[in-house]
This record gives structure tokens, C-alpha cells and sequence, in this order.
């Protein structure tokens, strides 16, 4: 698969996978929302019914109050209009004879009401009885409606006027029982729909505390609700009624239970995608080096066999064994290449350690200071062959290592080979090797003047198969094994591995192990 294919799939999907969370998170944010403004307008609501019964009981207990003050009031004044009217009230009426005279006759009330057989004869006179006296009852219960309708009213007058008046100088405590607004609470909550825990303040106008129920709490602002008391009072006298849910939250993120694990497995789909990308990738990068490596290989195994089946064809010559310098020359051109051939066989059987967890090791306790000078010693030919120098600084005085010997100057071996491999054309190599204590640790350096790296080459020179660019040269000759097998080998043994280059300026490669202190 192309890797601009990969791109393409991966951008889909990343821009799918994203706009899939953005949509959620959104959905979750508008729910959140709303489940909040509903949360918010049942409890104005339920308060506000709280503040309509309070009204509604403050109103009722003044009129009580003023039926009892003006029930005797009320007794004397009927009292008072009754004898009024018997003294002063005085009915008429007129009798037709049958000769066609009349004769008019007055009745007071009085006579009305302490004569009832003068009364029958007066109605007995009259030509229509029963018309009469359904007026005047009429008239009685008008009479009677009407008063009491107007001692209702002015009693509703006085009570208003008093509640205007007295109502707002009243403490809070004696116009609200508190134990009612729990009662008031509850009940508007749960019609409301709210089966919520709660606790209340009843705040005077001057903000202090008149009533506090248990478990009420500040900390929490958004869970508290304010509902102002008799808002019809001056506003300089204004009362409250301070709400807490304690579970507000709950309530409100309670709806999101589902979402969490939706987003949840979306995020770790996510990762898991991104995951299988960069795999995909790596793969791709892995396939593309061994590529590299198979043809690098074929080049490097071909030409030691080259040689030798050249120089074996040359013994065939019997001049040639005529000629022992000749004969010496191609011989040992067979053992160089043979040498040679080996030595790259080698270093694709180490390729056998990867595919391993950890390589099967010899550890054992030696001196890193004296393994440090015998590989020095072996290197000290060829780098003086190119005109070089190869200087040692041995300061670690804690120098003992349980490492594998083998593995271990294999290691040396390969990061100086790279030195002198990796060297300036027209400039003679110049190697140091030091080696200092860091705590509990010992630290081997080895820095070169050689052609260097960039920084994005020297961390990626560790991996398999990876090899360096080199321009136009053609002489440096690899696998991109190298540095890996010694990656492997450090790390086996406890220890770490980091390379420090700077192009054109050198390399330098820094092993940490730790070592054993001597009791």
C-alpha cells in the first residue's frame, strides 16, 4: 500500500473519529443544559407557590384576627340599626271600600311588629295579600345581603390596611411558621416532579439568619436558590428564602450516565486507531529497510564470493604454482574473503536476536576499565594505518561490571568500527575513550571527529536495519545491524545507550551500566 494511500485513509478516519466526539461532547453539553434550565424552573416555580401560601396564610390569620376584634362590634351595631328603624320607620297603606271611598292608614313598625293581628286585618284589607308580603321579604333579604356584604368589604378593607401597615414591621418569625415552609417545600417540590433532598434559610432584611435547617451549606453557589418573601412589602424590608439541594449535581448529570461510556469507547477506539496507524506505518518504514537491507546484503555477500571463485580459478593456473609469492598473494585472498564472508554471514545470524526477548547471556563480573583497554589495544593498528590517534581516560575508580564478556567487546567493537567507518575523507580520526562514575553507575564514552549525524538520524540510528544517509559515498559498507545488536546487548545487561552527534563535527556514543560495589 502507497503511503499517500495510508495518509488518505488515516485523515478520514481521524476527521470521522473527531467529528464523532465534537457531535457527542455537543449532545452532552446541550442535554446538560437543558436537564439544568428544567432543574432551575421547577424549583422557581415551586418557591414561588411557597411565597403564594405564606401570603395566602398571613392573609387568613388577619382576617381571624379582625372577626374576633369586630365580632361584637359587628352584634352592637345591628343592634343599634334595628331599634333605629323600629322607632323611626312607619309604613302607609289606604283601603278601598266597596262604595268606591278610601281610607288611607299608617302603621309604624313597631305596630308592626307588636301588633301581628292588626297586621292580619291590615293585610286581611288588602285587595292582594300574598304580593305584599313577598315584596317585603324580598326587601328584608336585600337589606340583609347588602349589610353583610358591606361588613365583609370593610372588613377586607381593615385587614388590607393592616397588612400594609403593620405587616412589614412585624419580625419575620412571628408572620412565618417555619415549620409549614418545610411543609410548603416538600409539597411544591414533589408536585413539581422534584424528589430532592433540601435545606433552607430564612434571611431577614438586614441579611441575617433567622432560621437555618439542617445540613444547609454555602460552598456549593449554583445549588443555591433564592426566593424573595411578601414582595409586596417595602423594599427596604425585603425578606428571603434561601433553598439548598445538596444533590443538585447528581440530579443533573444523572441523565448523562450514558453518554460516559459512549464517549468512552469512542476515545478508545480512537486510540486504538491511531495505534494501528502508526503500526502501519512503522511496518511500512520496516518493509522499506529490509528492501534496502536484502539488496545491500546481495551486494556485500556477492562480491567476497566473487573474489574467491575469481582466485580459485587463478589456482588453476599452473604457472601459478610455479610462483610462490603468486601463489601466496591469491591464497591469501581466498582466507581474507573467506574471513570476510564469515563475517557477514555473522552479522545476519545476529539478526536471530531480535526475533528473542532476551539474548541468551554469559553474565559474569569483569573490568570495564581493562576490557576498555584491550579493545583499544586491537583498534590501535588500524588507527594508526589512517594517521590517527586513539587516547584513553580512564577515571572510573568503581569499574567492576557484571556484563557478558563476548557481547560486551562486541559492543566496543562495533561503535569503534563505526568510528573509523563513519571518518572525514581528507581528515585522520581522532578517538577517546573514557570512562567516569555517576552514582552507582559507570559511564563509557566514545566520541569520533567523524562526518557526524542530524539530530533525526541519531535517534533513529539504533533501530534495525537503519542506516545513515552518506551522500555520494559508496564505501561505507553495512547492514544497519549494527547499532542495533548493540542497542540489544546494552539493554539486556541493565544498561542504556544514547548517541550524541552533531553533523560534520563528530559522534559521540555514551553507555551507562551500573556496577558493583565492592564491600
Amino acid at each position: 500500500m502507497k503511503k499517500s494511500t495510508i495518509w488518505l485513509l488515516a485523515i478520514v478516519m481521524f476527521t470521522a473519529f473527531f467529528a464523532l466526539l465534537f457531535l457527542q461532547v455537543r449532545y452532552m453539553r446541550t442535554s446538560l443544559d437543558i436537564r439544568t434550565q428544567q432543574f432551575d424552573e421547577q424549583v422557581s416555580r415551586s418557591l414561588y407557590n411557597v411565597m403564594r401560601d405564606l401570603e395566602h396564610d398571613q392573609t387568613r390569620r388577619y382576617l381571624e384576627q379582625d372577626m374576633i376584634e369586630s365580632e361584637n362590634r359587628y352584634s352592637q351595631y345591628n343592634q343599634s340599626q334595628i331599634s333605629q328603624n323600629i322607632t323611626t320607620e312607619s309604613r302607609s297603606t289606604s283601603i278601598t271600600r266597596p262604595d268606591g271611598s278610601e281610607t288611607r292608614i299608617e302603621l309604624s313598625r313597631t305596630e308592626q311588629s307588636l301588633r301581628p293581628q292588626q297586621q292580619r286585618e291590615s293585610v286581611f284589607l288588602s285587595p292582594n295579600p300574598g304580593s305584599s308580603t313577598i315584596s317585603r321579604t324580598q326587601y328584608d333579604m336585600q337589606q340583609s345581603l347588602s349589610k353583610r356584604y358591606l361588613h365583609e368589604r370593610a372588613l377586607l378593607d381593615e385587614v388590607i390596611l393592616k397588612i400594609m401597615s403593620r405587616a412589614s414591621d412585624e419580625p419575620i418569625e412571628q408572620r412565618v411558621d417555619f415549620s409549614k415552609v418545610e411543609q410548603y417545600i416538600r409539597y411544591e417540590l414533589a408536585y413539581n416532579g422534584l424528589n430532592v433532598p433540601f435545606s433552607f434559610q430564612i434571611v431577614d432584611f438586614n441579611n441575617k439568619v433567622v432560621y437555618s435547617s439542617l445540613g444547609f451549606s454555602t460552598k456549593q453557589r449554583d445549588a443555591i436558590y433564592t426566593q424573595i418573601l411578601f414582595p409586596a412589602d417595602p423594599s427596604a424590608k425585603l425578606n428571603k428564602l434561601r433553598v439548598y439541594f445538596p444533590t443538585r449535581r447528581n440530579y443533573v448529570y444523572g441523565e448523562l450516565s450514558f453518554f460516559i461510556p459512549s464517549l468512552i469507547f469512542t476515545v478508545i477506539l480512537l486510540i486504538t486507531f491511531i495505534f494501528t496507524v502508526v503500526s502501519l506505518f512503522r511496518q511500512k518504514r520496516l518493509s522499506e529497510m529490509k528492501n534496502d537491507f536484502i539488496n545491500n546484503m546481495t551486494h556485500e555477500l556477492k562480491t567476497p564470493v566473487s573474489t574467491i571463485s575469481l582466485a580459485s580459478q587463478m589456482l588453476k593456473d599452473e604457472s601459478i604454482l610455479k610462483s610462490p609469492e603468486v601463489f601466496k598473494h591469491v591464497t591469501g585472498v581466498i582466507h581474507d574473503e573467506t574471513k570476510r564472508l564469515s563475517f557477514q554471514v555473522e552479522k545476519v545470524l545476529q539478526m536471530s536476536l531480535f526475533d528473542k526477548q532476551k539474548a541468551t547471556l554469559k553474565m559474569k563480573e569483569i573490568d570495564a576499565n581493562d576490557l576498555v583497554v584491550s579493545v583499544a589495544n586491537t583498534h590501535v593498528l588500524k588507527v594508526e594505518k589512517l594517521e590517527g590517534t586513539l587516547d584513553i581516560d580512564l577515571q572510573a575508580e568503581e569499574s567492576t561490571i557484571k556484563v557478558d564478556e563476548m557481547h560486551f567487546t562486541n559492543v566496543i567493537f562495533n561503535i569503534l568500527d563505526n568510528a573509523l567507518k563513519y571518518k572525514k575523507k581528507d581528515d585522520p580520526p581522532e578517538l577517546m575513550i573514557r570512562t567516569r562514575n555517576e552514582g552507582n553507575k559507570i559511564i563509557i564514552s566514545i566520541e569520533d571527529n567523524g562526518i557526524g549525524m542530524r539530530k533525526e538520524d541519531a535517534k533513529k540510528v539504533f533501530e534495525r536495519f537503519y542506516r545513515v544517509p552518506t551522500g555520494n559515498r559508496h564505501d561505507v559498507k553495512g547492514f544497519g545491524l549494527g547499532l542495533a545488536y548493540v542497542k540489544k546487548i546494552v539493554t539486556d545487561m541493565n544498561g542504556t545507550i544514547r548517541a550524541e552527534s552533531e553533523l560534520g563535527k563528530g559522534t559521540k556514543f555514551i553507555i551507562s551500566l551500573p556496577v558493583i560495589t565492592q564491600k
